[in-house]
């Protein structure tokens, strides 16, 4: 059956206090003036979480809104528009909510393991340039057939990084859930301060970050899996023979990744290009004074490193010393020179170097950004965790190399979500030395999860049915239920609904 998704109503969800309208506006910082107006998505997929609750979906769906509204009321300028590249304000224009349907259950979805679907769950396109006053997010809750649920977030990177983003939806959440001890004030000053606006950011300097996030061609989209086995063999081997450098799980595959893209450049063209990789670094924990981390809005700015194939060597361990060496800068005072007025300066300075740099060389750029330390796999709305997080099916028609590196549900793994443009992903899927270690969109790891998510649809079909006939559809399961790979919760729970 062909998965098919209804859309069942689309509103606006507005902060449920009058004061908000009175707040002053939100100043943009100057970080925020040079990222691009467009979206990062991020989808969360709950499993029928409690099966002997009373809450139905509907219940679930209106209290999602509900405490949304309650939410925007503390992070309101999401709800507000963005003005001149300067501030935000009308914090009562609201957020789109949609809502939909899809005909078939979670687990037929997950079968299927098609990344492209993933958009389906998407309230809008991902990382296409939108007008500057579009909304800073976008929501869809999506329910399947069996109950469970994908809710999908679109925040705009021109006032969301990913560390504002996980702030938001753990507040969503806690409200949701009712537990407003887990709640935590953002901070919406900080960012300004360190790194205050301009009132004129030069046209060069918004060209430049145009072409490092588009730049037309056909990108493909596709999900890797490192296992903890994995990424620790990359590791010893960024340092085999080199006494006394170290280096971090996240790095020595971040550099493994890398390497694998420089030699599909190089074999996508006879002459290979200079590779530019370069890392979103979080400053909020670098600056001095240090700032909080719950401050909002963009607080990060670009590690770059650089190697040229035809004379510097790209082996591991070369790669992950120049990346190293990239980022410790941040270390050092550094990241003092960006702060404040005279900060103009220094990112100046860094435009300038990588304008010149694109208008002789034209070099291969390769963004790397890690969510694996934000903890979006423990957002709880009440319904348990999310068992996956996903980010989505396909970029925009005009984007950039990139690649997105997030925890596994154990916390022991990397899933990379890799983009990339059409000729050099067909290179990279088939790349033996990069398939030794990566695993392409591997379904192992939801059929623990494809378990439980078609014993909770069980479930709820049970307690729709009389007595006996709960009792005879348990009996048809039997052989389910003695499967090796069901565990003890599962057999008590068809006791007691038996």
């Amino acid at each position: 059956m062909k998965m098919e998704v209804h859309i069942v109503s689309r509103e606006v969800i507005k902060p449920s206090s009058p004061e908000v309208q009175h707040k002053k506006p939100y100043k943009l910082s100057r970080l925020d003036q040079l990222t691009p107006t467009t979206y990062s998505t991020v989808i969360f997929f709950y499993r029928m979480h409690d099966v002997n609750s009373d809450d139905t979906t509907r219940t679930k769906l209106d209290r999602c809104k509900k405490s949304l509204t309650e939410t925007l009321n503390i992070f309101y300028p999401l709800s507000g528009r963005v003005r001149g590249n300067r501030f935000i304000d009308s914090f009562n224009e609201g957020v789109p909510f949609i809502e939909a349907q899809v005909n078939c259950r979670l687990s037929d979805f997950l079968k299927h393991n098609e990344i492209e679907s993933l958009n389906r769950f998407l309230p809008c396109q991902p990382f296409t340039k939108e007008p500057m006053d579009a909304p800073p997010i976008l929501l869809q809750l999506t329910v399947f057939a069996c109950g469970g649920m994908a809710l999908a977030g679109a925040a705009s990177h021109k006032i969301v990084d990913g560390v504002t983003s996980k702030a938001l939806f753990s507040t969503w959440a806690a409200i949701t859930r009712g537990d407003f001890n887990d709640i935590k004030q953002p901070d919406f000053e900080q960012a300004s301060l360190f790194f205050p606006p301009r009132d004129s950011t030069p046209q060069s300097h918004l060209s430049l970050m145009e072409t490092l996030w588009f730049t037309e061609g056909n990108y493909i989209t596709r999900r890797f899996v490192f296992n903890a086995k994995a990424i620790a063999t990359f590791k010893a081997m960024a340092i085999a023979g080199k006494p006394g450098v170290k280096t971090s799980r996240i790095q020595a595959l971040t550099c493994f990744i890398w390497k694998s893209f420089i030699a599909a450049s190089r074999a996508a063209s006879d002459s290979p290009k200079p590779s530019i990789l370069v890392e979103a670094v979080d400053l909020r924990s670098r600056t001095k004074p240090r700032m909080s981390y719950d401050s909002t809005g963009n607080a990060y700015w670009w590690a770059t490193a650089f190697v040229n194939p035809m004379g510097a060597k790209t082996e591991l361990p070369e790669l992950v010393e120049t990346l190293n060496a990239a980022t410790a800068l941040y270390e050092t005072d550094y990241t003092q020179t960006l702060q404040g007025e005279d900060g103009f300066e220094t990112m100046s300075e860094y435009c300038n170097q990588l304008e010149e740099l694109f208008s002789l060389e034209k070099p291969d750029l390769f963004a790397f950004t890690c969510w694996s330390y934000l903890g979006f796999t423990e957002t709880n709305f009440g319904w348990g965790e999310p068992f996956w997080v996903a980010l989505m099916g396909k970029a925009g028609p005009a984007f950039r190399n990139l690649t997105v590196l997030i925890e596994t549900r154990d916390g022991r793994g990397i899933e990379a979500w890799i983009t990339l443009d059409e000729k050099r992903m067909a290179i990279l899927e088939r790349d033996p030395e990069f398939l030794a270690f990566a695993s392409p969109n591997p379904r192992n790891l939801w059929d623990f999860n494809l378990c439980f998510i078609n014993w909770s649809c069980m479930f709820t079909a049970l307690k729709k049915r009389k007595r006996k006939r709960k009792l005879q559809t348990v009996c048809m399961l039997l052989p389910l239920y003695k499967a090796p790979h069901c565990c003890g919760n599962f057999r008590k729970q068809v006791r007691s609904q038996s």
